[in-house]
This record gives structure tokens, sequence and C-alpha cells, in this order.
């Protein structure tokens, strides 16, 4: 969109009809309500580049950088800083011109004059030179959307937009710098030596009282790459200038007055009269904010190319190709798109086009424009309409209508430039939809079409193969027969071997179940003794308990045993509590391992859905590698079905080892627990025959009576 609204330029007649038939075409959906239809994304337009389909050119936690190529060559990139970033010095091959989409920053640059420094604010319009040094730093989180001018140097995949200065350094041999800068070898080995940093990195604060010799020199050797007039300027060092002149000052959309506004929206375009820095630059700069329901009235630009970036909201862009212009009666006089936040749309000029936002949200745009110099963009409806420059009778003749009808017809509408439109965009998008869905099925028709006449030829040449391969079957039957009789043969003597080896296995299974049966019955019996001689033991110590043991005796040993319940019983307790505890943790462990295997298995998900729209995406592009492409997706999903069963028995194997090792330790807790009672009654046991020896001895040496006392 551009400022000046008050000259226009005259085209054939002819144009005029197809431009205002696309008009009537879009206002006849002013009258339609309902809700947005779902916009199918398989749908897509050589002008037009979804978010998704940028080419990541960095990427890294601090911040990336990915990229658009569309229409006629243009080359934008989307630069993203996260708060203290830092993207490293750049040499700039091509003009750059871009916009702040949020955030703010500094920008430090280096021109022929001194090294200079500018605040970036969300809104600022600003141009570097190709040629130029420079390097961002982030505050808060930044958006740049910057354009290149387009040349040569872009058409080499080599060279690109720009180039980092490191590599540019790196690139000549350690002598070359040493003689032309004076440089000490141990600064030049430190450069070559360290490890190459990503494009962006995080900005930590530097300490000036270190590293201040090696920064000088490195400073030094980017000055390399500035326009340099000779060697003493370099060594001199010139101080770091902070200037407010008016080349350094940039243009900020948001601070500055629109160009046009009314109730439906606004406008606003940054060419070389408003900053100092677009002359001589290809490029302008235009934003858009259209309110609810409102649309730029149809319109084309005569003198550039308008490469657009959604910023906010969903709208509708429609678009008359060039080749409609010669002919009204062609299928596609016009073409629409929706777009949304982060999409790339261009139109190319002498290209009629209209942009319309939708019921439920506001759309916002920014753009370049192929051009820095005014341009006088041309409507064809409201009050600076260019009909209302025609002579009203050519126009009534032209249309076949009366010039009573003409007349209302233009001065029907009293708005200009952005107009209130209702429904448009969802009318539009319906539109859409339903030519999408008419030219899927146009072309299913036409496979179909193509598929019958194939069948048709497949079924004349199989009819034909059929006939040459009857003749070559009955020669070949007699050699088949004897094939099949040898390999017959062949294969009853490998069954007869199978059957000779399954019978010896079976034979020795059925050897080694008897040793394990022979084994186990052995083990059973050593079981049953052990118990029989337990049990004896325990009888003979219950029976002298009973006959020897004093009254008090038991008294006391029932004191011990209930001592010894209640001691086993806080014991036991103990051990269910630790059993308990490791249930718990088995438990934990279990459903812990059970989350992670449902994260791997939605990032496997996720993941095979990306492959999946890259696979579509490249199906698209790349029809003629369909075949290999179905291979590789073949090979991968048995790689994934092969990991995904490796990852099951690797986990049936950790739950049998839990298991058994779960058994074991209970095993060795009982045979513990089984010795200690064994020592415990053996304990019990001697004591019993020591007091019974004492008794024994008592009762051989009774106590001798005392000698009587004397008076």
């Amino acid at each position: 969109m551009q400022q000046t609204m008050s000259r226009f330029r005259i085209l054939p007649l002819s144009i005029f009809l197809c431009f205002v038939s696309l008009f009537f075409c879009t206002e006849s959906f002013t009258h339609q309500n309902g809700v947005v239809p779902s916009f199918d994304p398989s749908y897509s337009s050589p002008l037009l580049v979804k978010k998704d389909q940028r080419t990541s050119v960095v990427a890294t936690e601090f911040g990336n950088i990915s990229a658009v190529q569309i229409g006629d060559g243009y080359h934008i990139q989307f630069i993203t800083l996260e708060p203290n970033a830092l993207l490293l010095p750049l040499l700039l091959h091509s003009d750059m011109v871009f916009f702040v989409h949020t955030g703010t920053g500094i920008l430090n640059w280096i021109d022929e004059e001194s090294e200079r420094k500018l605040e970036l604010r969300r809104g600022d319009v600003f141009r570097l030179r190709s040629g130029t040094v420079f390097y961002v730093h982030s505050n808060e989180k930044l958006r740049v959307y910057a354009i290149f001018n387009v040349g040569k140097c872009l058409n080499d995949p080599c060279l690109g937009a720009y180039s980092s200065v490191r590599d540019l350094l790196l690139g000549f041999d350690d002598r070359t710098l040493r003689s032309a800068f004076a440089v000490p070898e141990d600064i030049l080995r430190k450069i070559r030596d360290a490890t190459k940093p990503p494009l962006i990195v995080n900005a930590l604060p530097r300490n000036r009282t270190q590293g201040l010799e090696e920064d000088k020199w490195q400073s030094r050797l980017v000055r390399l790459f500035v326009s340099v007039e000779d060697v003493t300027d370099h060594l001199a060092m010139k101080p770091i200038v902070d200037t407010n002149k008016k080349k350094s000052r940039t243009f900020n959309v948001f601070e500055e007055d629109p160009d046009f506004e009314n109730n439906n929206g606004r406008s606003i375009v940054v060419d070389e009269k408003d900053l100092d820095a677009l002359k001589g630059s290809r490029f302008g700069v235009f934003m858009v904010n259209l309110t609810k329901g409102s649309m730029i009235g149809p319109h084309w630009n005569p003198s550039a190319c308008e490469i657009s970036i959604v910023l906010e909201g969903e709208g509708m862009v429609r678009v008359v190709n060039q080749q409609s212009l010669s002919s009204c009666k062609n299928d596609r006089k016009s073409e629409s798109f929706m777009v949304e936040e982060g999409d790339v749309f261009v139109v190319p000029k002498f290209h009629p086009m209209a942009q319309m936002s939708f019921e439920n949200s506001s759309f916002v745009f920014m753009g370049f424009s192929t051009s820095a110099k005014t341009n006088h963009p041309q409507f064809l409806v409201g009050q600076s309409s260019v009909l209302k420059v025609l002579d009203r009778d050519v126009v009534a003749v032209s249309f076949n209508l009366s010039n009573e009808t003409i007349k209302g017809l233009l001065k029907a509408q009293k708005e200009s430039v952005i107009f209130e439109c209702a429904s448009c965009a969802e009318g539009e998008l319906s539109k859409l939809m339903r030519e999408i869905e008419e030219r899927k099925r146009r072309e299913e028709e036409e496979i179909e079409r193509r598929r019958k006449e194939e069948e048709e030829a497949r079924k004349r040449e199989e009819a034909k193969r059929r006939e040459e391969e009857e003749a070559k079957r009955r020669e070949e039957e007699e050699t088949e027969r004897k094939k099949r009789e040898e390999e017959e043969a062949r294969k009853r003597e490998e069954e007869r071997k199978r059957e000779e080896e399954e019978a010896k296995r079976r034979e020795e299974e059925r050897k080694k179940r008897e040793e394990e049966a022979e084994q186990a019955r052995k083990r059973e019996e050593e079981r049953e003794k052990e118990e029989e001689m337990a049990k004896k033991r325990e009888e003979e110590r219950q029976r002298k308990e009973r006959e020897e043991v004093e009254r008090k005796r038991r008294e006391e040993q029932e004191r011990k045993r209930r001592e010894e319940e209640a001691r086993k019983r806080e014991e036991e307790r103990k051990r269910e509590e630790e059993m308990a505890k490791r249930r718990e943790q088995e438990r934990q462990r279990k459903e812990r391992e059970e989350v992670e295997r449902k994260i791997r298995e939605e990032q496997e998900r996720k993941r095979e859905e990306e492959m999946a729209k890259r696979r579509e995406q490249e199906r698209q592009k790349k029809e003629r590698e369909e075949m290999e492409r179905k291979k590789r997706e073949e090979e991968a999903r048995k790689r994934e079905e092969e990991m995904a069963k490796i990852r099951e028995e690797e986990r049936q194997r950790k739950e049998r080892e839990d298991v058994e090792r779960k058994r074991r330790e209970e095993e060795a807790m009982r045979r513990e627990e089984e010795r200690k009672r064994e020592e415990e009654a053996a304990k019990r046991a001697e004591e019993e025959r020591r007091k019974k020896e004492e008794e024994e001895e008592k009762r051989r040496w009774p106590p001798q009576p005392k000698p009587p006392e004397e008076i």
C-alpha cells in the first residue's frame, strides 16, 4: 500500500472489464454468514509459502534463522534471537532491508567512516548496504524479518546472502595475516585453533580487564573486510562512534502516523522519502492492519511487486492471474488462498489483488515492495476508483448498461482504499474450498481415465504376452516336470533327515527330563530326612522340658517365650514393612518405566508424523522419485519395528530378571530365618543340658550339715 492515491494510470478498457468482474464476484459473498470452513492444507499456490515450509539456516538454543525463496527469486530470512543472544559478525554480499517484528536489541555495523551502533525496537525499519560487516545483540526476544537484494551473488549456493567474518579470516594463511597486520603468532594460533561457534550464541558479559590485547588484534583483523583506504587506518584503531546522523536513523511504523486510516483499518508505507537509508535501495516497506470483516479494495501496483508476511490473525488473498487479462473466459481467472501468521505471499506488479479479514479476527501483515520510490496503487472501487477517470458514456457502453446504472454503481461506495466487507473472507474461503474439491474431482476423473486406458493397454499387452508365453510354456513343461521330480526327491530326503534329527532331539530331551526328575526326587528325599531329624530333636527337647523343668523355670521359660514372640512379631512387622517398601519402589519404578515408554512412543509417533509430512511434501515436489522413497520408507518402517521388538524383548527380560531377583532374595531371607531358629533351638538345648548336669551333680553331692555352735 502507498500513501498517495491521487494519480492513476489508465489501462485498456478490456482489462477493466475483467477487474470489475472480479470485484462483483467478491461482493457476492458479502451476504453469506456462518463459521469459517476448514482449509485443506494440501492446497498450494506458487504465490504462497506456508510457515512450516521455511528452510532452516541456523538453529541453536539461543536463536534460529529460517529462509524463504519466493516469486521471482526474492530471498527473505526470519531471524529470531532469544534474550541476551548475539548474532556473530557477518559480511553482507547484498543489500539488506529489515523490519523488527518484536523485541529490542542493539545493531552494530561498520561503514567506511567508523563503527556505528543503533538501538532496535519493535516496528523499526532499516537498511544495511552490501559489503557491511554487522552483528546484533538482543535485549528482549528479538524477531527480525529481512529481505536481500536479488543479484548474481545469491545464485551461487556456496556464497549466499552473507558470510561469517571468522570463516573469511581463516581463509588466509598465517603468514599472510602476520605480514599484513603485524599480529603476534600466538594470537593467530588461538583464533585458528578455537572451536568454531554457531552463528547465534549467548551474549555473556565480558570482563574488559582480561583479553584486552587479544580483542584489539581481533578487531583489527575484522577491519580487513571494511572499505580500506590504507593499513595505517586499521592500526590506528579508531574509536567507536555512536552517531545520530540521518543515515543512522530508523523509521518506526508504530510511532509515525499512518498514510491511510478509517474504521476498517489503516496502512503505512516506508519509502526513500521517509527513510534516508532506503535511497538507492530496491525495496520499500509497508504495513497493513485490517479490522474484523474488512477488505482492501481490488487494486494493483503498477511499478513494484509486493512480498508480504502475516504478522497476526488470518485472512484471504485473491490475485488475478496475468493470463486472465487476455481472456476473461479462462477457467482460473484469479487465484485465492488463505494465509495465517508466519505465512509469506507475493503479488507481482500489474496483478490485481484484494486482501480480506475474517469476522472473528483482525488481519495484520507487513511486506516489502520491490521499489523504494513512491508508488501509486490503482484502485477499482471506492472514492478513488480509476473507473471514475474514464468517460461515463464509454463505461456504460462497455457494460451494456445505462448511464444512470453506472452512476449509481460508482457513487454507491462512500469509502476508499479499505472497506467494510462482512463475511467476504468466509465467502472467499468457501469458494476456494469448492474450487479445490472440483479440482480434486477433475484430477481423480483424469486419473481414472488414464488408469482405464492403461488397463486396456495392459490387457492387450498381456494377451499378446500370454500367446507368446504359451508356446514357451509348452516347451518348458517337460523340463519343469523333471525339475519338480528332482526337487520332490530332494525334499523327501531332507524331510527324512529332519525327522531323524527331530527324533534324536526328542530322545535327548526325554533323557534330560528323566535326569532332572531323578535329581528332584533325591532332593525331596533329603529334605524329608532333614525334617524328620528336626522333628525328633524337637520332641526330645519338649519331653525333657516337661520332665525336668520346675514351675519357676516354666514360668521363666514362658516369659522368655512371650518376649521371643514379641521380638519375632516385631521382626515380622519390620520385614513386612520392608517388603511393602520394596513393592512400592518396584511399583514406582514400573510406573516410571511406563511413563518413559509412553513418552518414547509419543516422541516416536511425532517423529513418524513429521516424517510422513515431509514424505508427502517430497512426493509433491519430486514425483519421479516416488518408488525410491517408498523403498526408504519401508526400510525405515522395518527398522522401527525391529527397534520396537528389541525394546519389548528388553522390557520382558528386565521383568523376568526382577522376578528372579525378588525370588532369590526371599529364598535367602527364608534360609536365614531357619538358620537363626535352629541356632536358637540348639542354644536352648545346650542350656537345658547344662542345667540338667548341675541338678544331677547336686543330687549326687547333697549339702553337708553345719556343726553345732559352741555356747
